[in-house]
């Protein structure tokens, strides 16, 4: 099976190149919405956050400031959702299947889950339009060019957006 990263700046428009992949029949794990199931669904995480990182789960937000909250938070979570990737992986029985992540690209500990990277932007006013966290978050978004294997620019309307992404898969294919 062949996996590709969908990553890109928060307003990117990655979800919805995600949505359209899903449409179009290919599975998609939202890295996002797994890891809020995993508080749910792991027993005694969100105690373990609480005691680790001596906060609040209410106030989880703070890891966007906190360099420190942040990485005590990502070594906790983390190996749970490389595992809850992994089982995925073997259970989709696909050929094709992608990750959508706005930040695994610059963990070294999820880097081993895919084997391209799809970058999904906009310019810059277009993100901060779409998203109102997208200027405050853009310092923890950085994205090394090298490591990137495609770019799609989501700068016109929803139907160029979808013809961006069928010439994408034809590049796969």
């Amino acid at each position: 099976m062949k996996s590709i990263l969908v990553t890109g700046p928060i307003g990117g428009g990655k979800s919805t190149v995600c949505r359209i992949l899903a449409d179009a029949g290919y599975p998609v794990y939202d890295c996002d919405s797994h890891c809020k199931a995993l508080y749910v669904s792991v027993p005694g995480l969100v105690d373990r956050i609480e005691k680790e990182l001596g906060i609040p789960f209410g106030e989880l937000g703070r890891i966007f400031s906190d360099d420190s909250l942040r990485e005590r938070l990502e070594a906790i979570v983390y190996p749970l959702l490389v595992k809850d990737i992994e089982e995925w992986k073997s259970a989709i029985g696909s050929g094709l299947a992608f990750i959508e992540s706005a930040i695994a690209l610059e963990k070294p500990s999820l880097r081993h889950l895919w084997d391209s990277v799809l970058l999904v932007t906009a310019p810059a006013d277009l993100r901060h339009a779409r998203n109102p966290h997208a200027a405050e978050r853009e310092a923890l978004q950085q994205f090394d060019q090298q490591k990137i294997d495609y770019t799609i620019v989501n700068d016109s309307d929803l139907e160029s957006l979808h013809a961006k992404v069928k010439l994408y898969l034809e590049t796969l294919l």
